[in-house]
């Protein structure tokens, strides 16, 4: 996957450049594309060109200050601290992941749904049967599927609380 970043704190010296190195350094070494820009008040380094913002599957903020978002209207954005850059890069990059790659799922698991429930013969149903288990869920117990979606679900809620609870404790 490819990534764009930018990581930004009040001085912008010591906390974003760690928080921009794990990024980079994380995301190298599971394979992913990353541009990481770094503000603070010495200025805007390593500016992340519009090309960049174009070809990303998603943009993680990691950022103790206020970022303009502006151009990166229509990205997937995870957004996060300083300080989830410098001690949690792994989980800014695995939102980041299942974001991007939750819509894209979500929406061909819905498209996926409402073309079996619009065909009604027997194939029609094997063949969404057979989609069904090729995209990892069971067939034999409806209740799995089910689970399995719910724990996602909770994952991604303890996720977002987890980084909302701790914003909440930054800006208290």
């Amino acid at each position: 996957m490819k990534f764009v970043a930018v990581t930004a704190c009040p001085t912008g010296i010591a906390h974003s450049q760690m928080a921009a190195e794990n990024l980079e350094t994380t995301a190298e070494e599971r394979g992913h594309e990353i541009h990481v820009e770094v503000q603070g008040a010495m200025g805007t380094e390593n500016e992340i060109p519009a090309d960049a913002i174009a070809e990303a599957d998603a943009v993680i903020i990691a950022a103790d200050t206020s970022v303009p978002t502006d151009r990166f209207e229509g990205e997937v954005v995870v957004k996060g601290s300083v300080k989830d850059g410098v001690n949690d890069p792994d989980g800014l990059i695995d939102e980041a992941i299942e974001r991007a790659d939750g819509d894209a799922a979500a929406a061909s698991s819905e498209s996926t749904a409402a073309g079996a429930e619009d065909e009604s013969d027997a194939d029609a149903d094997e063949s969404a049967a057979t989609e069904t288990t090729a995209a990892g869920t069971s067939d034999d117990a409806d209740d799995e599927p089910t689970a399995d979606a719910g724990s996602r679900s909770a994952d991604r809620s303890s996720s977002d609380g987890g980084l909302v609870a701790r914003l909440k404790k930054l800006f208290s």
